[in-house]
């Protein structure tokens, strides 16, 4: 019995003495920096949790990419931003704002054109009257098409955010919430591919379909959805055959209770899968999906559904994959690492300044030397109008490149000289 039990201690002390010394390993600086690199992760313990939970991935089917399949619209500079040049009352700020994207070395710029702005008091009805003089409610955003073409840009039309007008409640149903009558959102597609046929060729229809608020205090409805999508899309197609149809970008969540309780969200996965049983696979071009780095940084190599990490768009590809739709291409809406002070709600997680710097050139980095599927990937955001986020300390404002005043931040400055890097490479 004595025997048995120091026999027992020996093992557990050796095993201990193990641990310490595989701790010890892993604590110097060569095998922190391969952590860093597979974990995404900069703190010690953090690190030696990613390394563990990258163990346990290993015993899970891996994601099936299919590198090769891609065919569609591939080949493309993979550099865009998000803008609000709508919101810019002076010409001479939104040329501003569309001249530092371009320096930058940004060939996307992303930006809404939004439904209730252009069709602002009934149906057909595109003069504003909400200010003296009325005016063509098109007006800035044949501004916005022409400063693109002045700079050598692409756009990326989204198509959303409904006018009130469009639901028999109104904005009660939530000022995002879809139309009543589909065929009235597909009617403002069709007004604005007409409109600009021959110079904007990207259109995306509806942003993150799959979380509150943006599909209002309904509850999330993938089929819904895909009625929407089909409508927007045969009715662009219909005016411009050269148009290209970007799904609305999927938010990464592990909700599962959105489609039955109002006001929650749903599974990215379990919606994109629901949308291709519904029959959505020949209404889009482009697949979208969001990339926020959220806690991690770009490196992070970790796999789990319900892990929010910036490798998750791979689960997308493997789903795209599965629905015979590798040749399409996947492209990132909106993705960054969130600066927030101190003072502020780590809402979407919470980086340095400095981090922020780094993350973002190393994110694109990995999509460009790792992933041959994905295409464009938007920055959010290059700048807002005003400074009210930052008044109301809401965490949305410190993913800026730029501030309200113009003043670049540190990130601006890092992805320009990384851009202007990789353009040299090429």
């Amino acid at each position: 019995m004595k025997r048995a039990v120091r026999e027992t201690l020996i093992l557990w002390a050796g095993l201990l003495l193990c641990g310490g010394l595989a701790l010890l390993l892993l604590a110097l600086n060569p095998s922190r920096l391969w952590l860093a690199a597979q974990t995404g992760e900069t703190d010690f313990l953090p690190q030696v949790k990613g390394l563990t939970d990258l163990a346990g991935g290993m015993l899970r089917p891996q994601p099936h990419l299919a590198p090769q399949e891609v065919t569609d619209h591939a080949g493309v500079s993979p550099f865009g931003i998000n803008v609000f040049l709508e919101q810019e009352v002076e010409h001479a700020k939104r040329e501003r704002a569309v001249r530092l994207a371009a320096q930058a070395g940004f060939k996307w710029l992303r930006q809404e054109f939004v439904w209730e702005d252009i069709e602002v008091h009934g149906k057909g009805d595109f003069e504003d009257r909400r200010h003296e003089p009325a005016r063509s409610a098109w007006e800035k955003y044949d501004h916005i098409v022409a400063l693109a073409e002045q700079y050598d840009m692409q756009l990326i039309v989204r198509i959303s955010n409904p006018p009130a007008w469009s639901r028999a409640k109104g904005n009660e149903a939530g000022p995002y919430a879809p139309p009543d009558n589909y065929l009235d959102f597909a009617d403002f597609a069709a007004a604005a591919a007409a409109r600009y046929q021959g110079r904007v060729r990207y259109y995306q229809l509806w942003n993150e379909p799959n979380i509150f608020p943006e599909w209002g205090v309904n509850t999330i409805d993938p089929e819904a959805y895909v009625e929407l999508l089909k409508s927007g899309a045969a009715a662009i197609r219909a005016v411009d055959p050269e148009a290209v149809i970007i799904a609305g970008a999927l938010a990464a969540t592990v909700d599962l209770d959105g489609t039955t309780v109002p006001g929650r969200s749903f599974s990215d996965l379990l919606f994109l899968q629901r949308m291709y049983d519904a029959g959505a696979a020949p209404y889009f071009d482009v697949m979208a999906t969001q990339g926020y780095g959220l806690w991690s940084g770009p490196t992070d190599r970790r796999m789990h559904p319900r892990v929010m990490n910036f490798g998750r768009p791979q689960f997308i590809r493997d789903l795209m994959v599965a629905n015979g739709d590798g040749h399409k291409p996947i492209w990132i809406s909106e993705m960054n690492w969130n600066a927030a002070p101190t003072d502020v709600e780590p809402r979407y997680g919470r980086v340095s300044l400095d981090e922020q710097s780094s993350n973002l050139p190393r994110a694109y980095e990995r999509i460009r030397e790792d992933w041959p599927w994905l295409g464009v990937a938007n920055v959010w955001y290059l700048k807002r109008a005003t400074d009210l986020w930052e008044q109301n300390r809401q965490p949305e404002a410190y993913f800026r490149l730029l501030a309200p005043d113009f003043s670049p931040q540190p990130v601006y400055e890092s992805v320009r000289a990384y851009i202007s890097s990789a353009g040299s490479q090429d």
